[in-house]
């Protein structure tokens, strides 16, 4: 039996995925940043960042142009640049600050950069092969195209030729082949028509159900506050709030503030 069925409307049956809730492989995902510092050569960017995300929560990580957002999660992911000097990063108990970028990816944290970084000259789903190589693996390519049928329609595609939202899709699907617990997602609605962007929203709700933490930097706030559990703003590297995402939906002098919104 297939896991996606086409209607006689010529449309896709939504796929239920209650079937795998709390099922997941892994212990539950709890997530924190203590006092996390890191440079670019000399440049202090990242300065004593701190927050804390429980299992399953979405939290929006906003801020101005320059205000680190993106280099904190660079930081998080462990990778070399910008060169984290001091904090702590906690995954469920285990600790991230001591480990390589390879060795955090193995614990559970995935990074799905601002620019995708589909393979040229590979499928989509070689692309998806590919980073089930190295264990541990995570879902199945099977779960992923119920998750994302057009993946599935174009699986013998090459992945750079899909449209930016289908690529956006392929980038994510790649971090969920591995076993993930914290998604981390880089300006993931940039460039994006809003029906795709509600499509990518939906799809973040179900990765939530699922026990996935996800952090995400948008430069559409208002989309990526109404999608979020928490906030957490950053101005020039260090935390000005810290909270629900509806605080900062009602506090419209914190928002021109920080957001310019």
């Amino acid at each position: 039996m297939t896991l996606v069925e086409e209607t006689t409307s010529g449309k896709y049956e939504k796929p239920d995925f209650s079937k795998y809730e709390n099922k997941a492989a892994t212990a539950p995902a709890y997530f924190s940043v203590h006092d996390l510092h890191a440079y670019y050569g000399e440049s202090y960017i990242v300065q004593g960042v701190s927050f804390t995300v429980h299992e399953g929560e979405i939290l929006a990580l906003l801020g101005r142009n320059g205000a680190g957002k993106t280099s904190t999660l660079r930081a998080i992911a462990r990778l070399e640049s910008p060169q984290a000097t001091h904090g702590e990063i906690w995954l469920d108990h285990q600790h991230l600050h001591s480990m390589s970028s390879h060795e955090a990816a193995k614990a559970g944290i995935q990074l799905v950069p601002e620019d995708r970084r589909i393979i040229p000259g590979l499928t989509v789903e070689e692309n998806l092969q590919l980073a089930q190589i190295i264990e541990p693996v995570g879902w199945s390519l099977d779960r992923v195209y119920e998750l994302f049928p057009r993946l599935g329609e174009r699986r013998k595609q090459e992945g750079v030729t899909l449209s930016g939202g289908e690529q956006q899709m392929l980038a994510i699907a790649r971090a969920l082949v591995r076993d993930i617990k914290v998604l981390l997602l880089d300006e993931p609605y940039e460039g994006l028509a809003p029906v795709i962007v509600d499509e990518i929203e939906k799809t973040l709700n179900i990765i939530k159900q699922q026990g996935i933490t996800t952090v995400i930097v948008e430069q559409n706030a208002i989309r990526a506050l109404m999608l979020a559990d928490r906030a957490v703003i950053l101005d020039t590297g260090t935390v000005v709030f810290d909270g629900t995402a509806q605080e900062v939906l009602d506090n419209e002098a914190l928002r021109a503030e920080y957001l310019a919104i």
